[in-house]
């Protein structure tokens, strides 16, 4: 494998297991205020348990994705490093008011939450709550408009010396791609946090520990779920679908498989894609279906890959094809998944459904592909762009750095990474075995080696 190759590869793991950790925490951070602002109002401190039980598990994975975001700031002056000299009078921004601002907003209410309640208050606390929501859904919306300024480029020129500069700070901020692309990926997140919510609140009852504490994280997951994963479906996902077609013709033929330019085009439910032969192996379709997703008349053409230049194609159709399926496949079961289980919330029959709390016990990891198969279609849709339509991504790499020395680096990332992956699923495991039942007791009471974090108290 050539450096470019390596490069890719390297940014594609390091960015790829950073996301697992981030997703969880910005999808959490609502759902605590949530719980935070039912135990001001119900006054019932089991909301209030179950608050500080999850923003225990914030905790832990904000440090871990802390620990495997940095180096990826690194990674863009040792292995991209044309790439940041192109671009950094444009993303340079927004990536420093990420670290700048939101960052430690989050980070500081986070401190506070945890160690702060007894002088904070029940009401300061759950402004320390809301705090750390905003910083890490404001750090989200940094690092958007960095990704969608690569995807749909606004608000610069280039400069004399042939590198992008920044003309226009609003137009960077309000790009309609990063827009839309911002509600898709934050709502996805919740997504996953109320699938791992609802999972814990499932394992409890199945194993007959921590009931109340398992019924309330079922509730509150579940609903969540329900309505966010219609959301995902419609309007989220439909914008962000007819903004690729608007800007990224070549992505969107990519993504369904679509080959020839037609009018009435089909929706791909299932086939193969062969490239070589420029077809689909085996298609199950939905006639028309496509031309009316994306615009919203049933007979209107849509541009195939035989309306691009060659070199315009997406680098690697197949897996961009099905990545963008997993991705849409999962949503569909996560719906069917919320709309069951609300069904049978709604008829009080889903704490003892134990056929139905298997399925969502065991359904958690499913959103983290479906995120990471996301992004995976976003980023591989942009190629062979780096930023699309300006530099290509055979540009952008640091030419000085061989393949064997990025080779080498990127085993020692794997071997680093294997070793936090497993501290990671050891903190969790322990803070999820506690559960949130002993935060109730008092801190004198809680053996020493029960105490992962600090305790807060009542």
């Amino acid at each position: 494998m050539d450096a470019e190759v390596i490069h890719r590869l390297h940014f594609a793991f390091t960015v790829t297991y950073h996301y697992l950790f981030p997703q969880l925490t910005m999808g959490l951070a609502p759902l605590i205020v949530i719980l935070k602002s039912l135990a001001l109002w119900r006054g019932d401190e089991r909301y209030n348990h179950a608050a500080r039980f999850w923003m225990r598990i914030f905790a832990i994975n904000f440090l871990f994705g802390v620990i495997t975001g940095i180096p990826m700031e690194f990674q863009f002056g040792t292995n991209w490093a044309e790439f940041a000299h192109y671009s950094g009078g444009v993303i340079a921004t927004t990536l420093a008011m990420e670290g700048v601002f939101a960052f430690f907003l989050e980070s500081s209410f986070l401190g506070l939450f945890l160690f702060g309640e007894r002088r904070l208050g029940p009401r300061w606390h759950w402004v320390a709550a809301f705090m750390v929501f905003l910083g890490s859904w404001l750090s989200g919306y940094f690092i958007i408009v960095t990704n969608a300024w690569m995807q749909h480029p606004v608000g610069y020129e280039i400069s004399p010396d042939g590198v992008a500069q920044l003309t226009s700070f609003w137009a960077l901020l309000t790009n309609p791609w990063a827009i839309w692309q911002y509600l898709h990926n934050m709502n996805g997140a919740v997504i996953t946090a109320a699938f791992v919510m609802a999972a814990v609140g499932a394992f409890y009852l199945l194993a007959h520990k921590q009931e109340e504490y398992g019924r309330l994280f079922l509730k509150t997951g579940v609903i969540a779920a329900l309505v966010c994963t219609l959301l995902q479906l419609y309007p989220l996902g439909d914008a962000q679908g007819r903004m690729v077609a608007r800007h990224q013709p070549a992505t969107l033929a990519a993504m369904e498989g679509l080959f020839r330019t037609e009018a009435g085009a089909p929706i791909v439910i299932i086939g193969q894609p062969d490239v070589e032969k420029e077809r689909l192996d085996n298609p199950i379709t939905v006639p028309k279906m496509l031309s009316f997703l994306t615009y919203r008349r049933w007979e209107a053409e849509v541009k195939g890959l035989d309306a691009f230049p060659r070199d315009q194609w997406p680098d690697n159709i197949p897996l961009l094809y099905y990545s963008y399926h997993i991705m849409v496949g999962l949503g569909t079961i996560f719906i069917a998944i919320a709309v069951v289980a609300a069904f049978l919330l709604w008829r009080k029959r889903l704490y003892d459904a134990r056929w139905m709390l298997w399925i969502l016990m065991l359904s958690f990891p499913f959103p983290y592909i479906a995120n990471t198969a996301g992004w995976m279609t976003a980023e591989l849709g942009r190629q062979p762009w780096l930023v699309y339509g300006l530099m290509r991504t055979s540009e952008g790499y640091s030419p000085t750095v061989s393949a064997g020395n990025g080779m080498f680096t990127l085993i020692g990332f794997m071997g680093m990474y294997l070793a936090l992956g497993i501290l990671f699923l050891f903190l969790i495991w322990r803070e999820i075995e506690h559960g949130p039942k002993f935060l109730s007791v008092e801190p004198s009471a809680i053996p020493p080696s029960a105490k992962i974090l600090p305790e807060t108290g009542d």
